[in-house]
This record gives C-alpha cells, sequence and structure tokens, in this order.
C-alpha cells in the first residue's frame, strides 16, 4: 500500500495521552509537596516544559501525529479543571457513606479501615460557573505542546479531558452537590454542560481541536458487578440505564455548539491504575448500540487488551459517520505483543465493523485506527513499564499502523 498521510484525527496510530514522566520532574514535584517551596523556586517551569519539549520529540520522531503533553504537568490524568471551576470544594477524609462503594475506583481506592476516602474529589459547593481567570490548567498544557511545535501542526495535538460526569458518578443520589446548590441532578447537569462548553469554548479559541474525553465511568456501565451494586442501592433513583441516558444526554449537552473542526472522541477507560491494576470489567455489548448511535462525539477508543472487554461483536454498532481506535496493546504488561497476531485482531475489528455497515473490509478499515489500551502513566509514578518498555510498544503501534493502512 502506497504511504500517504492522513490529514486529519484521529490517526492511524494513536496515544491515549499520559506517558512516563522523567525522573527529574518527579522529583521537583516531590520537593514541592515536601518543603512547601513554590513552583517557581523548584525551578518546575523549566523543567516541565523542557520534559514536555523532550516527549513531544518522542512522539514524532516514532511517527505520531496526535501528539500531547504525556500529561506531565498533571500529578493524576483528571488534572485541576474541576479545581479550577467556580462553586467546587475539594473533600478531604470525606465519610466513605458519601460514595456509592461499588463503583469500581471507589472500591479501589477508599480507605476501610477508616472509613473515609481520600482527598482530590470535588463536590459543588455552590452554583458551578468558568472564569478564564482561574481554568488555567487546560490551557497551559496546551500552550506547552504548542511552544514545542510549529504552529501548522497545533491542530493534530490532542488534550485528553476528564469526562463530565466524573465527580457525579462516584457518590450517593444527591451527593455530588449540596442542598445550598443545587436541588437535582437535572440541574447540576445543565451547570456541568454549561462549564464544559465554557472550557471547551476557550480551548477552541486558543488553538485546540483535538479532544480526547477519558471516562472509566462508562465502562462500569458494562460491569455487572456494577449493575447489581446499583440496583441493591434504594437511594438511587431511577435504573442505570437512566444514568446512561443521563451522561449521555450531558456530553451532548457539554458540546452543542462546538465548531464543525473541533475532533471530539471519549476513551472508555478500564484502568492502568498504580502498579499496573484495572479497574473494570464486562463486554461492550450491554451499552454499545445506544452508546454509538446517540453519543455525540467522532471518534470511540476502546480498551480491547485482554478478554475483559469481550470481542470485537458490538462495532457491528458503529455508524458509518463515526471512528473506532481499538486499543489492542497493554500498557499494563511489560512483554511485547505479537505484531502479525495484533494486525489480525484489527482485521477481525474491521469485519465486524462491516458486517454492521454493509461494507468492505477495505472500506471499514477507514474507520479503525490502533493504540495502546490505556495511557501509560495515569498518575505520576507508580507503574511496571520502564522507558524502554514505551517506546517498544508505541513503536509496535506505528509498525501496525504502517502495515495495515500505510498512513499516518
Amino acid at each position: 500500500m502506497a504511504n500517504k498521510l492522513k490529514s486529519a484525527p484521529p490517526f492511524r496510530a494513536e496515544q491515549m495521552g499520559s506517558l512516563l514522566r522523567p525522573d527529574n520532574l518527579i522529583e521537583v514535584r516531590e520537593k514541592i509537596a515536601d518543603t512547601g517551596i513554590s513552583a517557581e523556586a523548584a525551578g518546575l517551569p523549566a523543567i516541565e516544559q523542557e520534559a514536555v519539549r523532550e516527549v513531544v520529540k518522542m512522539q514524532q520522531d516514532l511517527g505520531f501525529k496526535a501528539v500531547t503533553s504525556g500529561e506531565f504537568n498533571r500529578t493524576r490524568f483528571w488534572g485541576l479543571m474541576w479545581d479550577e471551576f467556580q462553586g467546587t470544594i475539594r473533600l478531604q477524609n470525606a465519610e466513605a457513606a458519601m460514595f456509592r462503594l461499588y463503583h469500581p475506583d471507589v472500591v479501589s481506592l477508599i480507605e476501610k479501615d477508616h472509613k473515609v476516602m481520600p482527598g482530590d474529589s470535588v463536590i459543588a459547593a455552590s452554583k458551578l460557573s468558568h472564569s478564564t481567570s482561574t481554568s488555567q490548567s487546560n490551557l497551559h498544557e496546551l500552550r506547552l505542546v504548542q511552544a514545542s511545535l510549529p504552529q501548522s501542526e497545533w491542530a493534530n495535538i490532542k488534550l485528553t479531558m476528564i469526562t463530565p460526569a466524573w465527580f457525579h458518578m462516584r457518590y450517593k443520589q444527591g451527593r455530588a452537590y449540596t442542598a445550598d446548590a443545587y436541588s437535582n441532578d437535572a440541574e447540576y447537569f445543565a451547570d456541568v454542560a454549561k462549564v464544559y462548553r465554557a472550557e471547551l469554548a476557550s480551548l477552541y479559541a486558543a488553538g485546540l481541536r483535538n479532544v480526547q474525553f477519558d471516562d472509566p465511568g462508562m465502562a462500569y456501565f458494562c460491569s455487572a458487578a456494577f449493575r447489581e451494586g446499583w440496583k441493591a442501592d434504594s437511594d438511587n433513583e431511577g435504573s442505570v440505564d437512566d444514568l446512561l441516558d443521563a451522561y449521555i444526554k450531558l456530553y451532548n449537552d457539554s458540546l452543542v455548539g462546538l465548531p464543525a473542526d473541533m475532533h471530539t472522541g471519549i476513551h472508555l477507560c478500564r484502568g492502568n491504575f498504580i502498579g499496573g491494576r484495572h479497574f473494570s470489567e464486562g463486554s461492550y455489548d450491554i451499552i454499545a448500540k445506544k452508546l454509538f448511535e446517540d453519543l455525540d462525539v467522532d471518534t470511540f477508543y476502546l480498551e480491547y487488551d485482554t478478554e475483559r472487554a469481550g470481542g470485537f461483536e458490538p462495532l457491528r454498532f458503529l455508524p458509518k459517520n463515526k471512528n473506532v481506535v481499538v486499543g489492542i496493546i497493554s500498557t499494563k504488561l511489560r512483554d511485547l505483543e505479537d505484531k502479525e497476531a495484533m494486525k489480525e485482531r484489527v482485521y477481525s475489528a474491521a469485519d465486524f465493523v462491516a458486517e454492521g455497515s454493509g461494507e468492505t473490509r477495505e472500506e471499514a478499515l477507514k474507520r479503525v485506527c490502533i493504540s495502546p489500551q490505556c495511557g501509560f502513566s495515569t498518575h505520576e509514578s507508580g507503574y511496571p513499564l520502564l522507558v524502554e518498555h514505551q517506546k517498544k510498544k508505541l513503536s509496535l503501534v506505528r509498525e501496525i499502523a504502517d502495515e495495515v493502512w500505510g498512513e499516518a
């Protein structure tokens, strides 16, 4: 196949956003946390900029077009975006009774002996609103990457953003906000959509044209354990599928008015938590038709590195105007996958897309791409892979894309 350049995202070879941080970046952040010294005094800005410059070059050298910051300015994959919204407060040592204890990441994070949750969780204490003076972390991240690229390549930059439902799904009914802030979920969701629209508008004005929503929660709708936990929770209003409908509407409301040249995607993240742990399992079958047809995004980034995600059969429901990026390369295991076996998996995914759309495999392949299943470092440190493993995994993604499509 003749080599040619795909000119817009999603590209044939994608990566999910986070990459392993360099030691000096981790060390300077630890110094700031331990001593209380300012970021400027510790030299963080220069170290951060150089680290991003190097990781952008690494991605380009490996042949990736949709480059990211590696999420180097974040300590956790969701970043500080919600902390920067007006009206939120951060919880410290929150009572476990506030949370859905069957929610997969709550199960992983709760300190059972103390019956409290760790920090880094926020709720709406008053009406949510967006202010460009405080909502700066995503803009800062975008500008770090822009400073490492010629302006002609800015449109390819990919920024990852946490799902608008991130600080709702984990909480018990009505506990994502105070009674003074909102009287029900519908009011709360309406304001969440407003602040997301404002954030996206600000980023678009700064040059962003490619956003990927990271959404572990959407994958939890595939989990039998979560569904059973929801059903047994008498505090919940409506069914678990009513919640899925509400989240799809929340996304769609958040994207209203977005310019046509802004590419949007959703990554159904099953987890690459510290130590390589996953959060959830279950086939996409139970949500695929509704999600693919009703969610107004261009691209679905799906994890398929293990049998926990089921088979490719749900891809039969992918509409003709949408794309899928199959995450078949593990970011949790050091062993390198067999290239030919992975190519066959790509073809298998395309065959199911073709079956559902009435296309040939070759036609369906135009809407299929490949990636690792998740980021390599969704938190700052504590992961089983080393930089050399990361590079080999990314190189394999690029090689497979070259041999299957012959384009970027």
